[in-house]
């Protein structure tokens, strides 16, 4: 057992926790680079600033636990271990990516991990959440579901139907809104009368948490609370996860509406800078061993893209392969 910060979580959890972090932060400024570089198809929504939730999250759950994405979905996919060369593969469009280069960006999944797929549609992963929760109950078993979705999300018909079924059924279900403060480029104060939207679960009777989404420790106590409760068998949680996106709500978005003030303020709460002093602070680890790290997962995310750029594009003809009907 290693060395214990908080929750007494081991030296091994905490540094897998912050390997996890860069991963995606590496991964996200990769991909950031290679659409600059015309080498991505269609759009990118980057998960960049947002990596404490997803990885607080995924970090409560066990490997056969499920998670619904967004289409901010990259983070997801990572944080639940997503092999990284087969979602870069998939991102550049490649016969090797979990799709193989079909789905694109937006439409990573795999099973194996829990991953039941990424959704461009807004709002669309909370059923599919809620039916997964519904397949635990049936079958008996005691996994969970946690459903990613933004603010934005939690205005569609889909968010209540959802939670209010969930909780009817008491079904297995975190549902965790990453509240970066914009839905696209509409301020949350615009379209709703309410500052948190975890206040919304006392309508369907259900535990709502807002945390801070860029305290990775934070998040991921919430979500073991979250993640024990479903377990028992007592049904949904949600939790509002404050967090801020770093660049726009796309690649060609240069995010003007945000103010610059704003902006700054946000990136001085970084979550991997924080989580990175937080580890020094506490002699979790040293800044050798800091350095270290980033050179490892630098290294991995080097090797995913000289796969990706190595494999092949799918043939014309297998279009129509691997499609239901």
């Amino acid at each position: 057992m290693g060395k214990q910060l908080t929750l007494n979580l081991t030296k091994d959890k905490l540094v897998g926790m912050y390997k996890r972090m860069l991963e995606i932060r590496f991964f996200e400024e990769k991909v950031f680079d290679l659409y600059a570089q015309n080498l991505v198809p269609g759009t990118i929504h980057l998960y960049l600033g947002e990596e404490a939730v997803a990885v607080g999250v995924c970090s409560a759950l066990k490997r056969d636990d499920y998670i619904t994405s967004t289409h901010r979905g990259h983070g997801h996919c990572i944080a639940k271990g997503a092999d990284l060369k087969r979602t870069m593969a998939e991102i550049l469009g490649k016969k090797t990516g979990y799709c193989k280069g079909k789905g694109g960006s937006m439409h990573i999944a795999d099973f194996t991990i829990g991953m039941l797929g990424a959704t461009a549609v807004v709002g669309a992963g909370l059923p599919i959440a809620v039916g997964a929760g519904l397949s635990v109950k049936l079958r008996g078993t005691d996994q969970v579901v946690a459903c990613f979705f933004g603010e934005g999300a939690s205005n569609q018909g889909t968010f209540h139907e959802s939670i209010n079924m969930a909780s009817t059924w008491k079904l297995p279900v975190i549902f965790v809104c990453e509240n970066n403060l914009y839905a696209m480029g509409t301020r949350q104060s615009r379209v709703m009368n309410i500052e948190n939207i975890a206040d919304r679960a006392v309508a369907y009777g259900i535990p709502g948490a807002v945390v801070d989404g860029n305290d990775v420790l934070t998040v991921y106590e919430a979500t073991q609370k979250a993640v024990e409760r479903a377990r028992k068998g007592e049904g949904p949680t949600l939790i509002e996860c404050k967090t801020y996106r770093h660049k726009g709500h796309s690649r060609v978005d240069p995010a003007k509406y945000r103010p610059k003030e704003e902006v700054e303020q946000w990136l001085a709460k970084d979550p991997i800078k924080r989580f990175k002093e937080k580890l020094l602070q506490t002699n979790t680890l040293t800044e050798a061993e800091i350095q270290q790290i980033e050179k490892e997962v630098s290294d991995e995310i080097e090797e995913a893209v000289k796969f990706a750029m190595e494999s092949p594009y799918p043939a014309p003809e297998e279009a129509l392969e691997d499609v239901y009907a």
